[in-house]
């Protein structure tokens, strides 16, 4: 097992603060480009809220944006997205830290944008969307490559903030390709949009073109032959241009527009030095460029000189930065150089010059990056072990879309023949509720053949093994207790799992009902949580301690253990995750105990929302956290939801028929319900109505948000007209007003 599966190594401040940097930087308006100011003012002028600049590569979307924000007079802020924001938590923690200078409450509500699931949609994008929708002062917020964040997460959660922007604001999306998103705000008449037509260049932007670039011998003929030729397109324009400044002919450029591109940028590149032309081919395999990573991976010295020059010299290379020692390429040059490298250099040399970027990224706390690197240089084992040791820490921060992203990149033969990702990838699933995958993955794991593992790896790995099986509890109550037993007796003390294993050896002998081993058990787990910084495990522990106080009719005690289990989820930012619902219920009733009925109430909403995913993957946790919603509900009068709680761990029971002492408690609360007369209540929403109620903000068709959730259109109906009846609405937008007063969206 790696030694750093548990532990953060995202690599921060350093470099990913300075790559975090440089997306929300506003980059420096291009000297030389033609001015849209007539296409700006059209669209800042427009009472549409959003301003969709869609075209392909080379059309000056950027540089449109560039211009904009140098030119307008409200608060200004700047989105710059690559691959890795194509998750809903990334996507949403870059935007916030661009927002910040917006509103200042985005900076209070910032580490809150990494839920997972529909948590994503359900809490993060809302409170962000209040910050935004509080915001002093107009602005405008440009999110320029939003290509790169158009999976359906990324782009429901953009529907979240854009239905809130405050009058006078407006958010400008840039991207190569038209999303559905665009299409539903066109039809309800709030987008402005701004497409290859307009961006198009005549003659006149042509001839600027080339005067800027110093190729003023080109008749007016010749030119027009040439716009016609490139169909207006700048960026094939601004080639001819430098074609012609080096003594070329372009106006006898021919062929389609997927020839022209190559065409010319061979003649531009040709016309540089040798050396010049060796490093920007090989600098291309970088995202992002700096001095000291093409260094490294170039194996030379002397990067910050050529970038310099190369920057000076106007071929493709954009300062993403102020103190301009961060770049990158135009995507169509980069594209172009990656193609030449490998015709020049053969794909073991790529694969090798993404290796070396890997190693730089590694050295410098970017696993994440390095992970890119080496998935492109083929190196798939050494990216599942750094995917393997990144999978937990990712979790924590929701960035659940890349790890899966990653695995599909790998394969599932090769997640199936690595051991310690097969343990991560089973966890992860578990972990999050995923029915669907966590089982597939627990059946993959338990039948791993541990034979074929060096010996020093079999038990390491046995334990991994026994205590997702521990937490699964598939086999009965009794086989939690052998695996917990083995899984504490063989992780060593300096293992990162050591905590992990003394808690579940307290959830064992909680089943068979020895309260005593089960507090010194998670005392110990706490004392080692603590001193590995692991948020996850005194999320469990100190709720579980705080019940067996209640039990000795030690409030004051059970008190101070609960706030401590909401303080750790407070500060780690893991509201929404399924492991938090049992520590919030019990501090609703520690709350209601006290006669703080407001405070309870609050805990008591967020305990109800995060039971989503609680399912029998982990079906002593999903119960006893039910039966500790339902005293909650109980305690303020609210039989009736108490009572649908009893009817979801019924059905929990069914999955999972063998949790020990815990049926018994489930027939005393069954007992205790019955006792009385059937009263008034709510009715809560079910996990599924959960699940579902977050899309209600978008613009999403009930067929879509089908397709979003995998099921038919008829549950979706069945389950958005039982929302409706159960928060006393008849419209989305009532449910939703109706979902925030009750703290099921949101805060």
């Amino acid at each position: 097992m790696a030694e750093t599966l548990r532990e953060s190594d995202r690599g921060e401040p350093g470099l990913q603060a300075l790559l975090l940097g440089s997306k929300i930087q506003t980059p420096p308006r291009r000297n030389g480009s033609v001015s849209r100011r007539q296409l700006i003012e059209r669209a800042r002028t427009s009472p549409a809220r959003v301003v969709a600049v869609t075209a392909p590569a080379g059309y000056g979307k950027s540089t449109l944006l560039a211009e904009w924000a140098a030119t307008d007079t409200r608060n200004v802020a700047w989105v710059s997205l690559d691959r890795s924001d194509d998750d809903p938590a990334s996507f949403l923690s870059v935007i916030a830290a661009a927002s910040v200078s917006l509103a200042p409450s985005v900076d209070a509500v910032m580490a809150d944008m990494r839920g997972v699931g529909a948590s994503a949609l359900g809490r993060s994008a809302p409170l962000l969307a209040g910050a935004l929708a509080a915001a002093p002062q107009s602005f405008v917020l440009f999110i320029d490559d939003l290509h790169w964040a158009d999976s359906p997460g990324c782009q429901d959660a953009l529907e979240v903030l854009l239905t809130r922007l405050p009058e006078g604001s407006q958010v400008v999306l840039a991207g190569r390709r038209e999303l559905p998103l665009v299409a539903r705000l066109r039809v309800a008449g709030d987008a402005e949009e701004i497409t290859v037509a307009d961006l198009s260049l005549d003659r006149a932007g042509a001839r600027t073109i080339f005067d800027e670039a110093g190729a003023v011998d080109v008749g007016d003929a010749d030119l027009q032959s040439i716009v016609e030729r490139c169909e207006g397109w700048p960026t094939g324009l601004f080639l001819c241009a430098l074609v012609a400044r080096s003594g070329g002919d372009a106006a006898s450029v021919t062929g389609d527009d997927r020839y022209l591109a190559d065409y010319l940028y061979r003649e531009c590149v040709m016309r540089l030095p040798e050396d010049m032309q060796e490093f920007l081919r090989r600098a291309a395999v970088l995202e992002q460029l700096s001095a000291p990573s093409c260094n490294a991976v170039l194996g030379i010295e002397d990067s910050r000189a050529r970038l310099r020059e190369i920057e000076a010299a106007n071929l493709f290379l954009v300062a993403v930065d102020r103190r301009r020692s961060w770049y990158r390429l135009h995507a169509l040059f980069q594209e172009f150089l990656l193609t030449d490298l490998e015709r020049a250099e053969g794909a073991a040399a790529v694969a090798e010059l993404h290796r070396r970027a890997a190693d730089w990224h590694d050295a410098n706390d970017a696993p994440a990056q390095a992970v890119e690197h080496l998935l492109h240089a083929g190196e798939f084992e050494r990216a599942a072990d750094r995917i393997a040791d990144l999978s937990l820490p990712m979790y924590q921060m929701g960035e659940v879309g890349t790890i899966t992203r990653w695995l599909s990149a790998l394969g599932d033969d090769l997640v199936l023949a690595h051991p310690s990702l097969l343990v991560i990838v089973t966890w992860t699933a578990v972990l999050l509720g995923d029915v669907p995958a966590g089982e597939r993955w627990a059946r993959s794991l338990n039948a791993f053949d541990i034979g074929s593992l060096p010996e020093e790896y079999r038990v390491p790995f046995e334990s991994a093994r026994a205590m997702v099986r521990a937490a699964m509890c598939e086999q009965g109550h009794a086989q939690v207790v052998a695996d917990a037993a083995f899984a504490v007796r063989h992780e060593p003390v300096t293992s990162p799992w050591r905590d992990q294993a003394l808690h579940l050896w307290g959830e064992a002998c909680l089943l068979v009902d020895d309260t005593a081993a089960a507090k010194t058990a998670f005392e110990e787990a706490i004392d080692v949580a603590t001193i590995m910084g692991n948020s996850d495990t005194l999320i469990l522990s100190e709720p579980e301690l705080a019940l067996l106080a209640i039990e000795s009719g030690q409030w004051a005690t059970a008190a101070e253990h609960a706030d401590r289990g909401v303080a750790v989820i407070d500060e780690s930012h893991m509201d929404g995750y399924p492991t938090t619902t049992l520590a919030l219920a019990v501090a609703a009733r520690v709350a209601f105990h006290a006669g703080d009925r407001e405070r309870g109430g609050g805990l008591l909403a967020r305990a109800m929302r995060s039971r989503v995913g609680c399912t029998h993957l982990l079906s002593h946790l999903s119960i006893r956290a039910r039966i500790q919603l339902a005293v909650a509900h109980v305690a303020v009068g609210d039989r009736s939801a108490a009572r649908h709680l009893v009817r979801e761990i019924d059905d929990l029971v069914r999955r999972r028929p063998d949790v020990g002492v815990v049926t018994a408690q489930v027939q005393e609360l069954r007992a205790a319900l019955d006792a009385e007369p059937a009263a008034g209540g709510s009715v809560p929403l079910t996990p599924a109505e959960l699940r579902l109620l977050p899309y209600l903000q978008t613009h999403l068709t009930i067929a879509e948000i089908g397709q979003r959730l995998f099921i038919s259109r008829n549950t979706v109906s069945s389950e958005v007209g039982s929302i409706y009846r159960k928060l006393a609405v008849t419209t989305r937008n009532g449910a939703v007003e109706r979902a925030r007063a009750l703290g099921l969206l949101g805060e």
